[in-house]
């Protein structure tokens, strides 16, 4: 089955804000090939669809900082953003195919979701090899402390034997 969207643009789409793995609504206007104008306009007729766990908007420093990251913005009258861009949770990209009602945006949700179900898996068998991993670094310190003890004794100077007091005759 070819897909419509190629899995990795919708991962780079795909970004953490608030801890949360969201989108923006100009990369989903895109995906959906609308305006952000028109995704918008749809979204708040059926506002009560979105709960601010589906979808919220960017603070300006958010915006800004965004903006510099990725560099959004177009040169030229009339191409910057009038409001601050919402961003959408996994949840609220679900609810967009049904707000929109294309045959477009259901194929392109399908797709959404299973970038978003890839990427969740993806975390969790990093989260699982970096368990792995500490594991063995505290096996192997217990292991090699041995080791390193008897390296940092090799490497502290050595003790200078004492002078003895007295008289001595040359014997030793």
């Amino acid at each position: 089955m070819k897909s419509l969207i190629p899995v990795e643009t919708i991962e780079r789409k795909i970004l953490l804000i608030r801890k949360e793995k969201v989108m923006l609504d100009s990369d989903l206007a895109e995906l959906y090939d609308v305006e952000v104008k028109v995704l918008n306009q749809a979204i708040k007729r059926n506002i009560e669809r979105f709960p601010a766990d589906f979808m919220f908007q960017l603070t300006a420093e958010e915006a800004e900082l965004l903006r510099s990251q990725i560099v959004t913005l177009k040169i030229g009258r009339g191409t910057h953003r009038k409001y601050l861009p919402y961003v959408f949770t996994e949840q609220g990209v679900a609810m967009l195919s049904s707000v929109l009602n294309s045959e477009r945006a259901i194929k392109v949700n399908i797709e959404i979701m299973r970038s978003f179900v890839r990427l969740r898996q993806m975390l969790s068998s990093n989260a699982e090899l970096a368990r792995k991993l500490a594991t063995l670094e505290k096996k192997y310190d217990i292991q090699f402390k041995a080791v390193f003890d008897a390296i940092r004794q090799l490497m502290l100077p050595p003790i200078k034997p004492r002078r003895k007091i007295g008289f001595h005759s040359g014997k030793l």
